[in-house]
């Protein structure tokens, strides 16, 4: 049986091959091993997060009601998730174009990858999988104030291409909206994928996806002495080209959720005056599938 293995399953190849990006979680493709390798990453992560996770996460994974066992279905997860804070995930087949994406998350719909990593190498993700997806953001969509932050992204990406369509000439338009696209990028890396924030007075706890679907750079972000932390500054965070290659070496600091939903506020001040027009060159490029999904939006 080929399973639902990344990068080795024929279900999302075909689907890829007709055109079909949202698409439905065919569960009984799953094989023995791909739910095998659910539970080991829940195993393996389920002590790193009663350490080092914000206690939000926390009540997200015991309100999802995951089971350690096997691979989630996405009717069970929105059977939680919409009651709550009005989201769902929806099944894709692969990247989603930089606007879509956005505009799903401005409809409360969250793309989510259903194959699941090679078991045989459980730290090593050449594209997003379910783990990372389900038990790494979902948790987080159970919490109002940040499924409201989510929202809001779509929203600033909604306003940021209609203000586009306002530039005089298509090259122009293209430089606009590539480094508008890159500072929403670059604000998701670091908040939504890779954020920290305060706990209590003395102490920091992970909020982030890439963090809460990593056992070895959960640990690394709050603890280790190598990387840099510094207070949310959007400022910043617009112009930090970032990789996604190895472990971070800079990541920033929330106050909370008020703190991140206000900073998206301001990041929408900014768009609107121009300050996301021309922000630092460097990663993440910007691919003309992304691109065009805002030009022609």
């Amino acid at each position: 049986m080929a399973g639902l293995t990344t990068t080795k399953a024929p279900f999302i190849e075909e689907a890829r091959s007709h055109g079909d990006m949202f698409i439905h979680q065919p569960y009984e493709l799953y094989s023995d091993e791909n739910h095998q390798t659910w539970a080991r990453l829940y195993e393996r992560m389920l002590p790193q997060w009663q350490r080092f996770a914000n206690p939000t996460f926390m009540a997200g994974i015991e309100n999802l009601m995951l089971e350690p066992g096997r691979v989630p279905r996405l009717e069970e997860i929105n059977s939680q998730l919409h009651m709550l804070t009005g989201f769902k995930a929806e099944a894709v087949s692969g990247h989603v174009p930089a606007y879509i994406f956005f505009d799903k998350l401005r409809q409360r719909i969250f793309p989510t990858t259903i194959t699941i990593r090679d078991g045989a190498v459980l730290d090593y993700l050449p594209e997003p999988d379910c783990f990372h997806d389900m038990a790494g953001h979902v948790p987080m969509h159970m919490n109002s104030v940040f499924a409201d932050v989510l929202v809001h992204f779509g929203e600033i990406a909604k306003q940021a291409a209609e203000r586009v369509k306002t530039f005089g000439s298509i090259e122009e338009q293209r430089r606009v909206a590539a480094s508008n696209i890159k500072a929403l990028a670059r604000i998701f890396w670091f908040t939504i994928e890779f954020g920290l924030m305060r706990k209590g007075e003395n102490e920091i706890c992970a909020y982030g996806s890439g963090l809460l679907s990593s056992f070895s750079e959960l640990e690394y972000s709050i603890y280790h002495k190598r990387p840099q932390r510094y207070p949310l500054q959007m400022e910043w965070v617009i112009n930090q080209y970032f990789e996604i290659d190895h472990f971070q070496p800079l990541y920033f600091i929330a106050e909370s959720f008020e703190d991140l939903y206000e900073k998206l506020q301001q990041v929408e001040r900014m768009l609107l005056d121009g300050q996301l027009d021309d922000v630092s060159l460097g990663e993440p490029a910007v691919s003309d599938i992304d691109l065009d999904s805002f030009l022609y939006a």
